[in-house]
């Protein structure tokens, strides 16, 4: 059970620092924005920024994990690159209904979905990657 709780922590750092680095890529060296029209904020630069970062972060975690440093850093890349989509998708629901935020539970941040949106694809994938090559 250890194990899973490690896993869950993995998940969520590595998703959660992708959406942050991007956010701050973007603010720092951010010029081409990447999809006007969903996300104006999100730019080219930011979303390499944040999910070369976030790859980096979870090679840096294969120990918590039963992954190789290789296998941890490609599962942290895919994970980064679908939270990136999760977000896009979620803008894309969020335009097409007229809503700027999912609420305002967290100042500043929207609301608890806007926080969770990047997890919404990467979650399923990295469950069945997990159960599909290895045995928990």
């Amino acid at each position: 059970m250890r194990l899973l709780h490690f896993l869950l922590v993995f998940l969520i750092l590595v998703v959660q620092t992708s959406d942050v680095l991007q956010y701050i890529w973007g603010k720092l060296v951010g010029r081409r924005r990447i999809a006007p029209a969903l996300s104006p904020s999100k730019t080219v630069e930011g979303m390499a920024g944040g999910i070369l970062s976030a790859t980096a972060l979870g090679a840096g975690l294969w120990w918590i994990t039963p992954f190789t440093v290789a296998q941890a850093a490609l599962i942290a890349l895919a994970l980064a690159l679908l939270g990136f989509l999760g977000g896009l998708v979620m803008s894309a629901i969020k335009r097409r209904r007229g809503i700027k935020d999912w609420g305002t539970l967290i100042a500043g941040h929207g609301g608890m979905l806007d926080r969770l949106d990047s997890v919404c694809f990467s979650a399923p994938v990295f469950f069945y990657v997990v159960r599909g090559w290895w045995v928990l």
